[in-house]
């Protein structure tokens, strides 16, 4: 694997420690440490996102989800009963998990639902009319020009 040292860069820059943060969840999540529980996210037309999670074995009480500086954080914990059971095996992970998305700009987080074990979490770009582009309109000048007498 190949690292980056963006120190130098960082010590030169002002206002950029978002942009650091971001580069560096990213590459911390490429060495595949934050794999479970799986996850897809969709695109549903040019504003619409979604992202979809297996969360197999936990419940509504079970899962929690907040946005915090542009981080949208999906967490769950099992409430299940810890009963004396054994396992001949055990292929249904039930395990703790913390999960991290950077949110971009003017992305709103909408809807959560949960269904045969797929929790669905509703994303919305709206950009504010401010910042959308708009079009400048060229006015024509007359062609008559005016002399000055010298």
């Amino acid at each position: 694997m190949t690292t980056f040292d963006l120190a130098p860069l960082i010590r030169t820059t002002i206002g950029f420690d978002r942009l650091a943060r971001v580069m560096d969840e990213a590459l911390r999540c490429e060495s595949g440490s934050e794999s479970y529980p799986p996850y897809n996210i969709e695109q549903h037309g040019d504003n619409l996102y979604r992202i979809v999670m297996a969360v197999a074995g936990f419940g509504e009480d079970d899962l929690d989800i907040s946005v915090q500086d542009n981080t949208l954080i999906v967490s769950g914990r099992s409430s299940k009963d810890k009963r004396d059971i054994k396992y001949l095996h055990r292929g249904i992970a039930g395990r703790a998990f913390e999960k991290h998305f950077q949110m971009a700009d003017f992305i709103k987080i909408g809807e959560a639902s949960i269904n045969n074990g797929l929790l669905s979490i509703e994303l919305i770009r709206e950009v504010p009319e401010a910042m959308k582009p708009r079009k400048i309109l060229i006015h024509k000048k007359s062609s008559e020009h005016k002399l000055i007498d010298g």
